[in-house]
């Protein structure tokens, strides 16, 4: 959506100070409850929005454990899960598929997939996701859960990409997770890096980073964008490739954050992790506003940017 949309109060500078125990507070929190994120109420139902406040704690792959099951879980090859499982067609394109037992509702993963913008979707011809309760590593081979089962989750994945026949097929475990923020994030971070794999990196991106990055802005979006980073501004004699790898980096994540902002109600505390310090507001709207104009919104779907003051 046009920048226009957005809208920004000032109180935000002191922000950056506050997030370091903040974030301690709110990690204690999360060992004790898992944030059901689903529970955001949706600003309309066309879309969400993104609210930037500080540097928080991330959602990633965050593991559910649920109540261990008398009868064991039936797997199955992925192949033979391609092979049995109707694939649908998203008005964008997308090929995607539910097989097994996923709690996420068949019309949140309806629209989470219709919410990749047309010019962002045409990169993804190639590839169709399924929608999993487990995808499991047993050995040099991977299997399908129908269902969760707590034998299996320790050596479950996030995802998987899996070359089958012309197709690449990725397998998302929902039930690892099993709220439609993280899913929705799972897939979108897939569906960035996919992006930028098949289509590069947008040269007005990549500008507007490096400027950033010369301007000392602060943290990252990313563990990959924090590391080359730091090594494509070392002065070593590689330091080109690093940072070729830094605007792909960049790119894939600020897509992500795009794509789940167009979903769901996204607020900005919630994609800090411990490793590395998130990016300064500031400095991610500039990135989220730029993907808005390289992939527009498809009909339905807004995008908008909202600064909130701490009270």
């Amino acid at each position: 959506m046009d920048a226009t949309q957005s809208r920004a109060d000032d109180g935000t500078q002191n922000a950056d100070q506050q997030a370091d125990g903040e974030g301690q507070q709110r990690e204690q929190e999360r060992q004790q409850q898992y944030p059901q994120r689903d529970d955001i109420p949706s600003r309309r139902a066309g879309g969400g929005h993104i609210v930037i406040v500080a540097p928080g704690k991330t959602a990633g792959c965050d593991r559910i454990h649920f109540m261990s099951q008398a009868a064991p879980a039936i797997t199955r090859s992925p192949a033979e899960v391609v092979r049995q499982t109707p694939v649908a067609q998203a008005p964008n394109g997308i090929c995607y598929a539910v097989a097994g037992e996923v709690t996420v509702p068949a019309s949140d993963l309806e629209r989470m997939v219709a919410a990749v913008p047309d010019a962002a979707a045409a990169a993804l011809h190639h590839k169709a996701y399924y929608f999993v309760p487990l995808t499991v590593n047993q050995g040099d081979e991977t299997v399908i859960a129908d269902r969760y089962d707590v034998a299996l989750s320790d050596n479950a994945v996030c995802h998987r990409n899996l070359e089958l026949g012309d197709s690449q097929c990725v397998f998302i475990s929902t039930r690892l997770m099993d709220d439609k923020f993280s899913v929705a994030f799972e897939f979108y971070i897939n569906v960035g890096h996919a992006i930028v794999e098949r289509a590069g990196v947008s040269q007005a991106f990549a500008d507007l980073v490096w400027k950033q990055v010369e301007a000392n802005a602060k943290g990252e979006t990313s563990l990959d964008a924090w590391e080359s980073r730091k090594a494509a501004t070392a002065h070593a004699p590689d330091a080109e490739k690093h940072k070729n790898d830094y605007f792909a980096a960049a790119f894939a994540d600020a897509i992500s954050i795009y794509l789940l902002s167009l979903y769901i109600d996204v607020d900005y505390h919630d994609l800090r992790e411990r490793d590395y310090p998130l990016l300064a507001p500031a400095a991610m709207a500039e990135r989220l506003r730029k993907v808005a104009e390289l992939f527009p919104a498809n009909p339905g779907f807004e995008f908008a940017i909202y600064y909130k003051r701490r009270s």
